[in-house]
Formats: structure tokens, sequence, C-alpha cells
């Protein structure tokens, strides 16, 4: 048995193959637009084949088709918009056929856009339709009514990879096939793994040939660990408790949005672009806040047709938790002693422990996570860090 196929059949590959000064060279000679981190992490995610069946930035048929039916304009599953606001004189002058090329915040060369398409959507509209609410206390909403309405939609093309880039779909397809695996379950976090995601993630690896941890570096909230401090805590845990020839680890350059059970969905359809058959969805998958029910994320997962439609295996997991009782980890669907019994702790409550040096519960955290954890919140690391 094979890898599941990437969406649309096909991996996308949108890298230039000439020689980068080439490449640069080309670009100086066109119209410059910058990208906030959100566009650039999409600019690469698209030209390694992560966004598949899509070559650039969504035109007004995929856009449409995605808030109004999660689906492109084909009919392939897609839940989140992945559009390129522009503003200025310049933007309004693009035309078809155009060509741009697309800079980061530091100015660093992303890549080169041809425009097909340039025009308004409705952010009220998506905000209802993609993240359920118009309230602007929610993060991810709050984010797209501060951009222009104004999108271009067209074909993306970028520079040669460098060697130090996380792994793309087709690395991590290599790796996979090179070991012999064809059920792969992805897990995607943007929080340090404590002891439930480790349950949930073991039995999860033994029904399947490996484990892909994929875990999300590009813009958090501001409250969120630091993509450093969660990658240390990644690698101790692996270094100590995960079978090392079973699990393979990369890092995902997408922003979070926060946008609940279409964002889940979406995390999972991108795993099955990077070869992976299975995908954890548990409880409050790519919430914020009381937004959406705990399971609502698996609730889409099954009305927009599960497996059959979207291509990959989820793995539903409700609340896990250390319980005295039982003298492990289980969850409500194993544990049959009061709450009172579970030792959980909100993120909120994590944050105040590590701000006031006290230390973290050993059946919420491993001792070497906590540790790490609590030095990058001691009070000489945060001033450093600020």
């Amino acid at each position: 048995m094979g890898l599941v196929e990437p969406l649309g059949g096909t991996l996308i590959d949108r890298r230039e193959r000439s020689a980068l000064g080439e490449f640069a060279d080309r670009a100086a000679c066109m119209p410059s637009l910058r990208l906030g981190p959100a566009a650039a992490a999409d600019v690469r995610l698209i030209a390694d084949g992560a966004y598949s069946p899509l070559a650039g930035f969504m035109t007004r048929a995929d856009y449409e088709s995605v808030v109004e039916h999660a689906c492109l304009a084909s009919g392939t599953p897609w839940t989140l918009p992945v559009t390129l606001p522009v503003t200025g004189p310049m933007a309004r002058a693009l035309g078809h056929g155009d060509e741009v090329a697309l800079h980061d915040d530091a100015s660093g060369l992303l890549g080169t856009l041809v425009v097909d398409e340039v025009f308004n959507r409705d952010l009220d509209v998506e905000a209802r339709d993609v993240y359920r609410t118009a309230d602007t206390a929610h993060p991810g909403v709050a984010a797209l009514l501060s951009q222009s309405a104004l999108v271009v939609g067209g074909a993306v093309t970028a520079p040669p990879r460098n060697e130090g880039d996380p792994l793309g779909p087709r690395e991590t397809r290599a790796v996979f096939e090179g070991r012999g695996w064809s059920q792969v379950v992805a897990f995607q976090t943007r929080n340090p793994i404590h002891r439930a995601h480790e349950y949930l993630t073991k039995v999860a690896l033994e029904q399947v040939d490996g484990l892909f941890l994929h875990p999300l570096v590009g813009a958090t909230k501001d409250d969120d660990v630091p993509a450093e401090v969660r990658l240390r805590c990644y690698d101790v845990l692996l270094d100590h408790y995960y079978p090392k020839d079973r699990v393979l680890m990369s890092t995902f350059a997408a922003a979070m949005r926060y946008a609940g059970p279409r964002e889940a969905v979406y995390h999972g359809l991108v795993r099955r672009n990077y070869g992976c058959s299975h995908f954890i969805i548990g409880r409050d998958a790519a919430g914020v806040g009381s937004y959406y029910g705990s399971y609502d994320a698996q609730h889409l997962y099954d009305e927009l047709g599960g497996s059959e439609k979207l291509g990959f295996t989820a793995f539903k997991f409700e609340h896990t938790f250390y319980c005295r009782a039982c003298d492990g980890m289980a969850s409500t669907r194993t544990c049959p002693h009061p709450s009172d019994e579970w030792v959980t702790l909100s993120g909120t409550r994590v944050r105040e422990l590590l701000l006031s040096g006290q230390e973290l519960p050993r059946e919420v955290s491993r001792p070497e996570v906590a540790e790490l954890l609590r030095a990058a919140y001691s009070k000489p690391s945060l001033e450093e860090a600020s």
C-alpha cells in the first residue's frame, strides 16, 4: 500500500529551478508587494505543495466557493480562504497578466506572482461563514477585519529551497516511503506537548506505521508559548519518551487563524498533502475562547463527508487527563471516576504557575518539559526576551 495521494491527485511544485541570483534579478525588474507574516507563510506553503492543488492565491471563484461551501470551485475540499490582501495605488492598478515581486516585512524576496484577478471580498461574510462569528474580540476575526478587502489572485513562483528549510511534502513523503510507512498519523499543535497530548499521540501511534509531529510555528497570539521554547520541549520529549524510528518531526510555517472547525479540517487536509493518511482531531481543535463547541471540529469533519470526501481518517479524541483513581492517563470514554479525581490545568493556570516559579504537576507535564517551561517563564528569561 502506498501513501495517500495529495489533494487533486498531483503535488504542486512552484519552486524555481534556476539559480537564486537569476530569479532575484528578474524579480528586481518588477513592481513589489510587501506581505505580512500570514501571507508570507502562505507563499512558502503554496510553493512547496503543502496547499495542493493551489498554485497561488485564490481568485474569486475559488474564494467564494471556499467561504460558502468549504470546497474549491472544482469541488475539491478546502476549508480556509488563502488570499493576498493588497492596498495602495499600485494594487488598484494591477491587471490580468501583470507580474509582481513578493517581499516579506524584512524585504526578503519570497517569490513572484502573475496576476489573474483583483477583486473585493466581503469581510463580514467571511467572518461569519469561516469563523462563525463577527466578534472582533476573536483574534482571527480581528486580524481578518484589519486587512484590506481588496485581494489579488494568481499563481506564485518561489526561489529554490534553502538547505535549512523545514521539510516540505516531497521531503516528508520521501522519508515516509524510505521507512516503509504507508499509514501515517499527523499531530498539529501550537502548544508544548503535555501528558494528555502524549497519551493521544501514542494511542494513535499504536494503530499506524508512524507519527508525524508537525507543530505550527507561524504567527500566533501574544500569550501563546513562543515557538523556540515549544521546539525545545518537543525535542526533549522525542529524546526520552517516543520511539525514534517511528516518529518524524518538522515545523509548519502557517499562521494560526483560530478558526476552530474550519481550521482543524484544513490542518488535516494539508497534512494529507504531506503524506499523512490520518489526523488527530481532539477537543477544542484550533479554537479559541468559547466560540466553538468542544467537538465542533469533529462534527464538521463528518458533515463534510469524513474520510470518503476529505481523503484522510480522523482519530477523534475526547477530553483526556490524568486520573488519580485510575493511576494513569484516561479519557471521558475510558474513565469511570468523577472529575474531582482528574488532574487538568487550563493554559491560563499553567502560565500562572510558570510565572510564579511553581512546579507543574508531573501528572500534567513531563518533568523535563516542565523545567524547560519554568526556565523560559522565569523573570530573567522574560526580561531578556523583551
